[in-house]
């Protein structure tokens, strides 16, 4: 702050008097902060228009990546199309290297009615199941390990198996548990995966783990729940032939979800162990900004706020009061 501006504060405090009504007071406070705010204010707003403008920007050039990568592998494609060894390699690495979350309804529906197309060439539901569950696990492991991220990818690729199932009805119960099994596969893959990275986590990517090791270690003790709550919510959308199938198959899935129980747990328990320490360091650390000159302000705000609130109910339990005590007389 300024010394003008503290000047000003100060003469202007000194000419108020307690009568001054609530309206007034806030108008005339209004038209100081409105005055010494416009420049930070104009400044704020120039930079909002750049961050709108580079963002469109990040999104462009985030497309033009996709489809230059899409563009190099279909070029792959067609130049070994008669190799079949090689086509089943360059598939695998094209998995792992294009970005699945955006596409992924479109490529579980590709992979199904692949499937359904070669069902002769051998056994179709241990096929898709190995083809949905290498989907799951490419496009959980590119992101975070979080409770809405994968219920968003386990949804997408059981409503989009739901979809084929209600077109292809003979199929159903086929599409729907080989959908089931490849997700729970996937699932448990993904997740022993990140077992075995905690073990090699470099110091630079602890923080996000302690930032996030509340959300983590909860996520991690209920991905059972997670699983079946998934099934459950699409199987309630869906049409009553396939609301049927799908809560049969889950059942029959209880049993089968305790692997994916036992490596969750043993997954929290190794993070546990890991990283528990670094986090009540983090909080300790996190103690220290409580004193910051931010978190005051928040304090005394919520401070102010309840004297306020106190004051406004101390008046009307007084204005209900001297009401009765009217009406008495």
């Amino acid at each position: 702050m300024t010394k003008k501006l503290q000047k000003e504060i100060e003469q202007f405090a000194a000419s108020l008097s307690s009568d001054i009504s609530l309206d007034e007071l806030r108008f005339q406070i209004d038209v100081i902060v409105q005055e010494n705010t416009k420049t930070i204010k104009s400044r704020l707003e120039k930079l909002l228009e750049q961050k709108e403008e580079i963002e469109r920007a990040i999104e462009k050039k985030s497309d033009e990546l996709q489809e230059q990568k899409y563009a190099i592998f279909n070029a792959l494609e067609q130049t070994v199309a008669d190799n079949d060894a090689l086509t089943l390699k360059l598939h695998q690495i094209k998995l792992q290297s294009v970005d699945l979350y955006d596409i992924l309804s479109e490529i579980v529906e590709s992979a199904i009615i692949t499937a359904l197309e070669k069902e002769g060439d051998g056994d179709f539901e241990d096929s898709l199941t190995e083809t949905i569950k290498e989907i799951t696990y490419e496009s959980i492991i590119e992101g975070s390990l979080n409770t809405i991220r994968v219920r968003k990818i386990l949804s997408t690729i059981l409503a989009t198996a739901i979809e084929i199932a209600e077109a292809e009805p003979n199929k159903a119960q086929e599409v729907l548990s080989a959908t089931l099994r490849g997700m729970r596969s996937g699932l448990i893959t993904s997740i022993q995966r990140f077992k075995k990275r905690l073990a090699y986590t470099p110091v630079e990517a602890k923080h996000i783990l302690i930032e996030d090791y509340d959300t983590i270690m909860e996520d991690l003790n209920q991905t059972d729940t997670l699983f079946s709550q998934v099934v459950i919510q699409q199987a309630s959308q869906s049409t009553s032939i396939i609301y049927t199938l799908l809560i049969q198959l889950n059942n029959e899935m209880k049993y089968d979800l305790e692997e994916l129980v036992e490596i969750s747990k043993e997954t929290a328990e190794v993070m546990k162990q890991k990283f528990s320490n670094f986090a009540k360091i983090a909080v300790k650390k996190a103690d220290s900004a409580i004193h910051s000159q931010k978190a005051q302000e928040a304090k005394r705000i919520g401070k102010q706020a309840f004297v306020v609130a106190k004051s406004a109910l101390g008046n009307a339990i007084q204005t209900a009061r001297d009401a009765i005590d009217k009406n008495k007389k």
